[in-house]
């Protein structure tokens, strides 16, 4: 008979692992690869800003390669990023974060995968906030450990998160806590009071928090949505990942980073180079700039977002099969309709109707069946266009 560390570890029919045979396709991509060669698509479905980087932050990655720094470099980064890095959040938190803390990765998600190699267990479990990017739930299962999902609750004031209900996921298996805020899909973002609550909570079960905070920037109620670097001490067992993707247009330049506990860093620094060795020199050059000097551009671009947030949402509200609530965060509308039992099939037929890419709900866990999402992180006018195609189907 087998025990469950030989059932985690078998090999599938291909000869791979099992649990990595048998992780799911992204029904996301599903609907995009459904979408290759038709023509006027209004591609809604990943969630990826419309605008290229800017300039000011390809220059410095040209000026960059143009000075030979094609080279390896230290595995948590160069020196000059993290710096910078430490900086931006000790001044955008208004508490210190050590630059030593800070490891620069090749993208948030990356930073997401390593952490899971690092902390999971086969057979543990990580209880994490959903509907959530699907992405997420698998670094869980590639590890052999079990995605528990605390599922946020639709309501008339929005997304809410019931917090006993998440604690009492947890058992003497439970690693880890991963909470995504601002969430991707639903924009649900956790309060600095509910922070200290779930910090308290894992301080005393010795569980780690791992807090995906991507979309940091993107929230449409202040300068940054809550961090839970702003409510932890230094040495918690806390690591919060984020990206350069979407406050700087950066999705391709594959640029991340994550801030541990000094503790942990001589830990990830292995774990580093035995999975990438360390991000690209010059893109991390132009993360610098990126930083340093890119606070006018992700201000315009937070705001140009609250305009395409208000006119997606106005237009879908507007909608009779449409159920959708205002996001605080992120830049997505992530919304229900009425009678919709199979979302797939559903953004398939929308796609096929009316040329307008949506991603299906159920990608995003079961409790995500019932909704579409839409990434408004594009032009008035395009929205405008996919509201207009969208309104005979919904209407």
């Amino acid at each position: 008979m087998q025990d469950n560390n030989s059932k985690i570890l078998a090999s599938g029919p291909a000869g791979a692992r099992e649990t990595v045979e048998n992780l799911v396709n992204s029904l996301i991509r599903e609907v995009g690869n459904a979408g290759m060669g038709l023509d006027d698509v209004v591609a809604l479905w990943y969630g990826e800003p419309d605008a290229p980087t800017p300039d000011f932050i390809c220059q410095a990655a040209t000026v960059s390669l143009n000075q030979g720094d094609t080279f390896y470099t230290e595995n948590f980064g160069i020196a000059e990023l993290r710096q910078a890095l430490g900086d931006y959040m000790s001044a955008l938190y208004q508490r210190p974060v050590d630059n030593e803390r800070v490891a620069v990765t090749a993208s948030g998600m990356s930073a997401t995968n390593l952490m899971q190699q690092v902390l999971t267990n086969p057979g543990d479990n990580v209880v994490v906030t959903a509907p959530v990017w699907p992405n997420l739930i698998e670094t869980v299962r590639i590890m052999g450990g079990e995605p528990r999902f605390a599922w946020l609750q639709f309501g008339n004031q929005g997304w809410s998160l019931d917090l006993e209900q998440m604690f009492d996921m947890v058992d003497g298996r439970t690693r880890a806590m991963l909470i995504n805020s601002p969430s991707n899909p639903t924009g649900w973002v956790m309060s600095h009071d509910e922070m200290r609550e779930v910090l308290d909570f894992c301080r005393a079960r010795d569980i780690w928090i791992l807090s995906d905070e991507v979309y940091a920037r993107m929230y449409f109620k202040g300068r940054a949505a809550p961090s839970f670097l702003e409510v932890a001490e230094p040495d918690d067992k806390l690591v919060v990942v984020n990206s350069f993707s979407k406050s700087w247009c950066m999705t391709g330049w594959r640029l991340g980073w994550l801030t541990a506990p000094s503790s942990l860093m001589p830990t990830l620094e292995k774990m580093i180079e035995f999975h990438y060795s360390c991000p690209a020199h010059f893109s991390q050059v132009a993360g610098v700039t990126a930083v340093r000097d890119g606070e006018g551009f992700v201000t315009e671009t937070v705001a140009r977002y609250k305009q395409a947030r208000d006119l997606t949402i106005d237009r879908l509200q507007a909608m009779p099969k449409v159920r959708v609530h205002r996001p605080d965060g992120a830049f997505y509308a992530f919304f229900a309709v009425d009678g919709m039992t199979d979302s797939l099939n559903t953004c398939k037929e929308i796609l096929r109707q009316t040329h307008v890419g949506l991603a299906p709900g159920a990608a995003f866990g079961p409790q995500g069946e019932g909704f579409i999402r839409l990434c408004f992180a594009s032009t008035l006018d395009r929205l405008e266009d996919a509201m207009d195609r969208l309104e005979p189907f919904l209407g």
